[in-house]
């Protein structure tokens, strides 16, 4: 789930770049994105009937941890000590929550 989200966002990103509306909506990645969140979505959904709201909620921040690594790997974006100790910051309260 937080896979997808990260990914769709990445999509959404890579169709940001548009001049005018007509474009955005002739961008196929405006369609690949909304796709993944949907089905990021219903993912959510699916797992929640098995997980207490107040564990998978918090866990879904992990997908900024996928969105770094996306970036850095796709985008080249620089991952600098901030991110890196917030990162760490939601490493560890996932692994609170979920123990």
């Amino acid at each position: 789930m937080t896979i997808l989200g990260s990914v769709a966002a990445l999509f959404l990103k890579k169709a940001s770049s548009f001049q005018n509306l007509r474009e955005l909506l002739c961008n196929r990645n405006l369609y690949i994105g909304g796709v993944l969140y949907l089905a990021a979505a219903l993912l959510n959904i699916y797992i929640l009937r098995f997980l207490d709201y107040s564990v998978v909620l918090p866990l879904t921040s992990i997908t900024y941890i996928w969105t770094m690594i996306l970036s850095y790997l796709i985008l080249k974006e620089k991952i600098t000590a901030k991110k890196i100790i917030g990162t760490v910051g939601i490493l560890i309260g996932a692994l609170l929550i979920t123990l």
